[in-house]
C-alpha cells in the first residue's frame, strides 16, 4: 500500500561523514528523511518557498518542456529502498487523440521530489519504504525546535 506525503522542510541530518541535507515528508503519521545533495536540496528548498528565478532551473524546464509537448506528471512515488538507496518513479500522461498513454520513469528521489514541489502533484511512498526508513514525529527536531515542520 502507498500513503501520500507532504514535504515538509529541507534541512540536514546527521551523518557519519558530518551534516547532510535532507527533504523531510511528512507519511502515515512519521518523518521521512531523505538525504539529497546540496544542489537538490537548495532547488527543493527554493521552489517550496516560491521564489522566482531570473532563469529555469532545470526541474523547471523540464516541467515546461513535458507540458509544452502535451505530457503532465500525475504523481511522484518512492517505492523501494535498497542498500540504503531510495528510488522513485514519475508517473505521466500525455493525451493523443483524446486517449491517455502512460508513462512511467525512473528517478532519483531528489528529482522526483523537486518536480513534485514545482507542480503541486500527489507524492506517495510505499509502506516498506515507510516501515524501514521512517522516524517517528518526536524524533526530527527543525531550526525553529518544533517537532513539525513549516
Amino acid at each position: 500500500m502507498a500513503h501520500e506525503a507532504d514535504v515538509v522542510g529541507v534541512g540536514t541530518g546527521s551523518a557519519p561523514g558530518g551534516d547532510v541535507p535532507a527533504v523531510i515528508l511528512s507519511v502515515r503519521g512519521d518523518y521521512l528523511p531523505i538525504f539529497v545533495s546540496a544542489d537538490q536540496a537548495q532547488s527543493i528548498g527554493t521552489a517550496l518557498e516560491g521564489e522566482p528565478f531570473d532563469r529555469p532551473l532545470t526541474h523547471d524546464l523540464l516541467v515546461d518542456i513535458l507540458t509544452e509537448f502535451g505530457g503532465a506528471i500525475d504523481r511522484v512515488r518512492i517505492d523501494d529502498l535498497r542498500d540504503g538507496t531510495f528510488y522513485a518513479k514519475v508517473d505521466a500522461e500525455r493525451y493523443e487523440d483524446g486517449e491517455p498513454e502512460r508513462f512511467v520513469f525512473d528517478a532519483r528521489p531528489s528529482d522526483a521530489l523537486a518536480l513534485a514541489v514545482r507542480i503541486d502533484c500527489p507524492i506517495v511512498v510505499s509502506d516498506p519504504v515507510i516501515d524501514e526508513a521512517g522516524r517517528p514525529s518526536d524524533s526530527v527536531r527543525f531550526d525553529d525546535g518544533s517537532r513539525e515542520g513549516r
